[in-house]
């Protein structure tokens, strides 16, 4: 029986194919799949794919999926979140050397975003994973994929698409699910790269971002003198190096706004970093 506290919603069969055939797997990958669940993904795609290491948190559904273990897939009980990137990738061995990796799951959707931060961590601490293709809720896709001035854009928007090509690629109704979710989810992918534009801090560009967009509708020389906790006139000489209006609100700039802003920020000796880097 699924379990409230996992956050558990199994895929049906009618939708496995419709998922798979979005993955694309092929004999040379290797899969990280997290919370396989009873292996509706998991069974089709190890029997594609190279490798498959899963990692389900509840122990029942693992010893399940352990029960019918090919050659060419590893259960792990675990959690995702806490797991070292040693643990998650020592089942692939030498194989990671050789072979793209790629991430899947469907997500719980209490902490989808985690999950989604915790893959970006894992790619910049080296892991050399090529995409996601995971399942959330549409509200989180949307705000994964939207664009500045929509009501959607965020903190997850610009984190994620700094560092990631991100696409919308299937809408799953509820009853795509067994039990049968509240909302419609989605089938998003992340193809990673380096950070681009370039930035002097990621921490600090981030922290940035979380501070900026908890006052979006503020205008910026306002949003920003409160997140440095400097004087109207630095904030103000902060925008003016970065090119940015001091009249506009955080919810309109563009990723590379962000990342000028941060990296005007970096350089500068008279406001207080401690409070964006926090």
């Amino acid at each position: 029986m699924p379990r409230k506290r996992f956050g558990q919603h199994f895929l049906e069969p009618v939708w496995v194919d419709k998922v798979v055939q979005a993955i694309a797997p092929t004999a040379d990958e290797l899969f990280l799949e997290v919370g396989p669940g009873l292996g509706a993904l998991t069974r089709p795609l190890s029997a594609r794919a190279r490798h498959v290491v899963a990692i389900e948190i509840d122990r029942d559904l693992a010893a399940g999926l352990r029960a019918d273990i090919g050659a060419n897939l590893t259960v792990m009980t675990g959690d995702v979140l806490e797991m070292s990137p040693a643990d998650l990738v020592r089942p692939f061995g030498r194989a990671l050397d050789e072979a793209s990796l790629r991430v899947v799951g469907n997500l719980p959707y209490n902490v989808a975003s985690p999950i989604l931060f915790r893959l970006v961590g894992l790619y910049e601490g080296g892991l050399p994973i090529r995409d996601a293709v995971v399942m959330v809720q549409l509200e989180v896709a949307n705000r994964i994929v939207s664009a500045p001035q929509t009501r959607d854009y965020g903190v997850l928007s610009v984190q994620l698409r700094h560092v990631a090509d991100t696409s919308r690629v299937l809408i799953l109704p509820p009853g795509a699910f067994r039990p049968a979710p509240k909302v419609t989810s989605a089938l998003i992918q992340l193809r990673f790269h380096p950070p681009d534009p370039p930035v002097r801090s990621l921490r600090g560009m981030r922290a940035l971002v979380r501070l900026l967009f908890a006052q979006r509708r503020k205008m910026m020389l306002n949003a920003l003198t409160s997140a440095l906790e400097a004087p109207r006139g630095a904030a103000a000489d902060v925008l003016g190096r970065a090119g940015i209006d001091g009249s506009r609100r955080p919810e309109t700039l563009l990723i590379a706004e962000f990342a000028r802003l941060s990296d005007v920020i970096e350089g500068t000796t008279h406001v207080n970093l401690m409070n964006v880097r926090s």
